[in-house]
């Protein structure tokens, strides 16, 4: 009942307030033209001009009615900066809290019940830092000022520090409004508008916002480090812990631009990119896909035959094609780069201090200006009952291992029904091992649309992979010499029998070893990071797959790029992260690609769009090459050819899928790539004639109607009695 009646006196209250017509009041306009005689009510009645203009003051605030800005000015204009300023000070607080204290009411028991679960990191953190997150939005308000005193009513904050908070964190704002309104109040005609002080107040009110900023961030950097001792001088002014492509691509770019860095990584330089991971999977790919050619030469009109090869050859090969590729990566060169590489564990002591324990048995202590922790992921490995009695393989231990083996593994299994666990599923398979895939998930590749899912799941059964999703993988056992894996299916027990186990479920980030507990820095699956890539402390960061949000090799380069950018030359520019058009594969067969929305990540989000649909068996090239199968499905805003999202599947999807990464980075719509010329016959070719569908789907029909009339009439005929259809036409040219 209680609420009720506030809801009704708050209700009559705001419509009082657009009855009586008092927001058209509130205007800059409104004010000079009453300017005189407000003034002429003041000198007459000074305290209770004031005392109304407080209460009114506090009205306006507490119901989060439009006008506080002008009421600020007004407050300059009547009762100069000192007077003003101590009346919107204290008015706008109290106005705010009472905002605060009415949504509180009304609200947050409802929001916490509905959403608890959800809110929870965000309860911790106002919890903790409530007072700071409250006084930098004060001092620089990202949002509405009604906005944050609703919002932050829905929070575990409580009412005595937002009062006071919001009071010391309004001043600066405060105080350069009032003045403004004081210099307002001196035009009395054109020319004043050019008066110095005016324009130093409307300069003041441009650059506060940068002002502000910077006192939040030194204020930020002096409650992070109050526990430090800061060194005098640096050893270093960069140290780079990793060096994989996130640690390799951050040290070139500071020995390109002179820094001094050290590079820490304690097992191969190039990371599991190189040694474990993109580069040996693609040279087994590359050899499984020619022994299926082989198998299925008939399709190109040869005579097919088993493909005969030695296993350990082609695990040969795989290191053979590392071997090749490690002098990119390698110490030598990163040394004459300028890069000081350190081979050994590197752990940070204090935000500027990093402690290596080098190889050879030795502890080196350096400190530096700035820190970038690049230290990869690892394989997820579950804790299932008698997963250790049976043995498993990783992505990061097979290619030791089968090395080692003359034949293939004879049945496999694979844990796992993502990128990973599809690509080397497909690939063992071809190469004649009996391959069961098993996955939780109803589907494979989960984070695409259910059409790829449908497709990799059919090229994965064609080659010979059992797929079988939707179980739940329970327990491992050895059973009269036997290796097997319970799962459970739809209530159901099931007993899968194996000679390897490989799982494949995914990377965790490195996050244990490097001292990040002992300085506080936050880890949840992966190093917490803002937009800049720093962490808790400015000058420490995380980039790659140790940061997330996508474990690519790509992405962490890219990361790498902010994180040394800001890292060496933050103090004057930051920039942050742009995670706007990231682009991935698999590489399965066929390839699946993406950049930017699916369709069911649009329908997750809300997104409008429209589906554009091209099926690769109509491109001359990819019929002529026996690569027919698969599509490209481009999403747009609807109405216009702006791209959302691209997915394809097909050959060589990996590389058709840069061209819309181009567009979609600098801006460019479907329309532009249609009128771009492309060779024939090519695959590329695909993306032309996907634009093409989207535009004949858009065309303007109405126009063209025209447009034939038009025609008609050149040809002598009158309009409305068009020629016969094309399809006629056509017939009749034939004849």
């Amino acid at each position: 009942m209680s609420r009720l009646l506030l809801i009704l006196a708050l209700a009559a209250l705001v419509a009082a307030f657009f009855l009586f017509d008092l927001d058209n009041q509130l205007t800059l306009e409104a004010l000079k033209q009453h300017q005189a005689d407000i003034a002429g009510f003041k000198a007459d009645n000074p305290w209770l001009l004031a005392g109304a203009f407080f209460v009114f003051y506090v009205l306006v605030t507490a119901l989060s009615l439009p006008g506080a800005a002008i009421m600020t000015l007004a407050a300059g204009a009547l009762f100069g900066l000192w007077q003003g300023f101590v009346l919107v000070s204290f008015a706008s607080t109290i106005g705010a809290t009472l905002a605060f204290l009415v949504s509180r009411f009304l609200l947050q028991d409802a929001v916490q019940r509905r959403f608890g679960d959800k809110l929870k990191a965000i309860n911790a953190g106002v919890a903790r830092d409530g007072a700071f997150y409250l006084f930098s939005l004060r001092l620089v308000p990202v949002f509405p000022f009604f906005l944050i005193n609703i919002l932050m009513a829905l929070t575990p904050i409580r009412a005595t520090t937002f009062y006071w908070v919001s009071q010391l964190g309004m001043v600066a704002g405060t105080l350069v409004y009032v003045n403004a309104g004081t210099q307002l109040a001196a035009i009395d005609s054109l020319g004043g508008i050019l008066s110095p002080g005016l324009l130093l107040s409307f300069a003041l009110l441009g650059i506060f916002p940068f002002i502000a900023r910077a006192l939040v961030r030194v204020f930020q950097r002096r409650r992070v480090y109050r526990s430090w001792t800061r060194p005098r001088h640096f050893d270093r002014n960069l140290i780079v812990i990793g060096a994989g492509a996130a640690g390799l691509v951050s040290a070139y770019i500071a020995a390109a631009v002179k820094a001094k860095v050290t590079l820490v990584e304690a097992h191969k330089m190039g990371g599991d990119c190189l040694n474990t991971g993109c580069v040996p999977s693609k040279a087994l790919i590359r050899s499984a896909k020619l022994a299926h050619q082989i198998k299925h030469a008939d399709h190109y009109g040869l005579e097919a035959g088993a493909p005969a090869f030695s296993f350990k050859a082609v695990m040969a090969r795989i290191h053979e094609v590392i071997r090749k590729i490690e002098p990119h990566d390698s110490i030598e060169r990163y040394t004459k780069l300028g890069v000081e590489v350190l081979t050994g564990y590197g752990r940070l002591v204090d935000p500027w201090t990093v402690e290596i324990a080098l190889n050879d048995g030795s502890i080196r202590r350096l400190t530096a200006r700035s820190i970038i922790i690049a230290a990869g992921a690892r394989p997820l490995v579950p804790e299932l009952p008698g997963l250790e009695r049976v043995g498993y393989l990783t992505s990061d231990t097979l290619w030791d291992e089968f090395a080692k083996r003359e034949q293939p593994p004879r049945r496999l299994l694979v844990l796992g029904g993502g990128p990973i666990g599809c690509e080397l599923a497909q690939s063992f398979a071809r190469l004649g091992s009996e391959v069961t895939q098993v996955e939780l998930a109803d589907r494979l590749m989960a984070r695409e649309d259910s059409d790829v899912s449908r497709l990799v799941e059919s090229a994965l059964t064609h080659d010979g992979v059992r797929v079988l999703t939707g179980h739940t993988a329970l327990r491992f056992e050895r059973r009269d010499g036997r290796k097997l894996m319970v799962a459970e299916h739809q209530g159901h027990e099931v007993e899968i029998e194996f000679d390897d186990l490989l799982l494949a479920l995914g990377r965790g980030a490195r996050l244990q070893g490097y001292g990040l507990e002992q300085l506080g820095i936050q880890t949840n699956r992966t190093v917490q990071t803002n937009d800049y890539l720093e962490t808790l402390y400015p000058n420490i960061y995380a980039a790659g797959d140790v940061a997330g949000p996508y474990q690519f090799t790509h992405t962490a380069a890219h990361m790498a790029w902010y994180a040394t950018v800001n890292a060496l030359f933050g103090n004057l520019k930051r920039f942050r992260v742009d995670y706007s058009v990231i682009p991935w594969a698999t590489f399965v067969a066929p390839e699946v690609a993406r950049v930017g929305l699916n369709e069911q990540e649009a329908r997750e989000k809300g997104i409008a769009y429209e589906v554009t649909r091209y099926g690769l068996d109509d491109l001359d090239r990819a019929i002529a090459d026996g690569s027919d199968e698969g599509f490209i499905k481009v999403l747009t805003v609807p109405g216009k050819d702006k791209i959302l999202g691209v997915t394809i599947a097909g050959e060589h999807a990996g590389d058709l899928i840069a061209e819309y990464v181009l567009a979609m980075k600098q801006g460019l719509g479907l329309n532009k790539i249609l009128g771009t010329i492309h060779i024939y016959p090519t695959l590329s070719e695909a993306n032309k004639y996907a634009a093409g569908e989207w535009k004949r789907a858009h065309a303007p029909e109405r126009l063209l109607s025209w447009v034939g009339s038009y025609h008609d009439w050149r040809r002598g005929k009158q309009a409305g009695h068009r020629m016969q259809s094309g399809d006629d036409a056509r017939k009749e040219v034939s004849r």
